[in-house]
């Protein structure tokens, strides 16, 4: 064989051996601790521990409305205020005839004294007396529906309505999530309800934030799903995380030796 066609051949074997090499280092599973990839990975979801949508309870139309996307609130807070010209305006009829009502049973009380009117007649006007004061009471009543307020703290986590809307009664106003410690929801497989107790360890990983958080089992469902083959959970996470926020997700593990 002539040198150039031994040097060709040479080439040809170097690059083969050199394809061979760099498709079996392709071929190689690359290491990796992701703990997203663990098939024994349970999906968890973080919920907060207090969370409710407000609703009007009142037609009327807003004439202050507070409640911005995301704002921090603290409890009792006015959060809207509607239009309540007219339900004022009976609350002052209400308050007047009251004021009435109170003065007639006075006078009958005194003629009682007198001889010049008879017990019933005090009985009845004690009882207009009395249906005053509910009728006061009814109207005091649907002026605190005037306000919209926060009955826990927290933050606004969505606003359904726009200022000077005209709502009717339950139209939702505003979702308002509480800013206290959030709760872990996963379902497990049913065959580990005999290891899972309250307060069993856990660890959480969040994909939001990459990290891994210690928690451990708060609650435990009563009742197995039977299509599914699982129970419901509920874990507390260990200490305050204050970059956790409300619709997170990740996965959870529970540790070997449980």
């Amino acid at each position: 064989m002539r040198p150039s066609c031994n040097k060709s051949v040479h080439l040809l074997l170097a690059a083969a051996l050199m394809t061979s090499a760099v498709a079996g280092h392709a071929a190689k599973p690359a290491a990796t601790g992701d703990a997203f990839d663990d098939p024994n990975a349970i999906r968890v979801l973080l919920a907060p521990n207090l969370e409710t949508t407000l609703s009007s309870q009142m037609n009327g139309t807003i004439t202050d409305l507070r409640a911005t996307l995301g704002k921090q609130v603290a409890k009792n807070a006015v959060l809207a205020q509607m239009n309540c010209a007219e339900v004022q305006a009976r609350a002052n009829v209400a308050r007047a005839e009251l004021n009435m009502a109170k003065q007639n049973l006075t006078a009958k009380q005194s003629l009682r004294d007198l001889k010049a009117a008879g017990d019933i007649e005090v009985a009845l006007s004690a009882t207009e007396v009395d249906k005053a004061q509910g009728a006061l009471a009814l109207a005091n009543a649907q002026l605190g529906y005037c306000r919209v307020i926060a009955p826990f703290s927290g933050r606004i986590a969505k606003v359904y309505v726009k200022p000077y809307q005209t709502l009717s009664a339950g139209t939702p106003m505003v979702d308002l999530v509480g800013d206290g410690a959030l709760k872990v929801r996963l379902n497990v497989p049913s065959a580990l309800l005999v290891k899972l107790k309250q307060g069993a360890r856990l660890d959480i990983t969040i994909h939001e934030t990459g990290k891994t958080y210690p928690a451990h089992v708060s609650a435990v469902n009563a009742r197995v799903d039977a299509v599914a083959q699982t129970v419901e959970l509920e874990a507390e996470l260990d200490g305050e995380h204050p970059e956790l926020v409300a619709g997170m997700s990740g996965v959870a593990r529970f540790p070997a030796a449980q």
